[in-house]
């Protein structure tokens, strides 16, 4: 009796089912929809059954991809983390080589608005509001994060504190701006039909920060 060949093996890995295949837009659709519901109602308010609704999965769904709702909080500021750090680095990149420490600190403020209050801008929030809900280890990652992000300023503010345009220590200058800044979360409203008022864009705090933190460019 002639013997079957069996059926080559295919190199690599075995192919993913399509659920498999599917199982990172899934994780990335709950950290979105995380995010959009901590940031809307708080964390504490929201439930894993909430966020699971929203992108249309059973309850017990997210559980399948985090631990436990912490596990997914965390999982929502890594994700803003390293989005703005992104963010921040190809908007460091286009700008002009030679530009001043005054134009470069302008690049970082008006790029770090956009991240706490422009489009999806559901991410940062969150972290600022729900910090203290992380356990110890889940804040050092954060930390670590935040250090990368801010790394970039320090030499800016270095070179403005040298010219006399910042004339507060670098370190404690950089805690209170990022402070000031980060606290436009709480307080402001862009235009819309609904309220129609006059409100200052991002440019517009972009310049009132640097007439508040700096003196004019030489």
């Amino acid at each position: 009796m002639t013997k079957l060949a069996e059926p080559k093996r295919t190199r690599g890995r075995p192919r993913k089912t399509e659920g498999e295949r599917d199982d990172g837009n899934r994780r990335q659709a709950l950290i979105s929809a995380a995010a959009q519901l901590f940031h809307r109602k708080g964390y504490d308010a929201t439930s894993t059954r909430e966020i699971a609704a929203q992108v249309g999965m059973q309850p017990g769904s997210p559980f399948y991809h985090f631990g436990n709702k912490q596990d997914l909080l965390l999982a929502v500021m890594v994700e803003g983390m390293r989005q703005a750090i992104a963010r921040q680095q190809a908007a460091c990149a286009v700008s002009a080589a030679g530009d001043s420490a005054y134009e470069q600190l302008r690049h970082l403020i008006r790029h770090h608005f956009d991240v706490l209050l422009g489009p999806d801008s559901d991410f940062i929030p969150v972290m600022l509001y729900e910090w203290r809900s992380l356990a110890p280890a889940q804040r050092k990652a954060i930390t670590e994060l935040k250090d990368t992000y801010e790394a970039p300023w320090i030499p800016v503010l270095q070179a403005l504190h040298d010219t006399g345009q910042l004339q507060a220590p670098v370190g404690l200058a950089r805690l209170m701006i990022f402070g000031a800044l980060n606290w436009s979360v709480q307080w402001y409203e862009p235009a819309s039909p609904s309220n129609p008022s006059k409100r200052a864009n991002l440019d517009e705090l972009t310049d009132t920060a640097l007439q508040l933190f700096l003196k004019d460019p030489p």
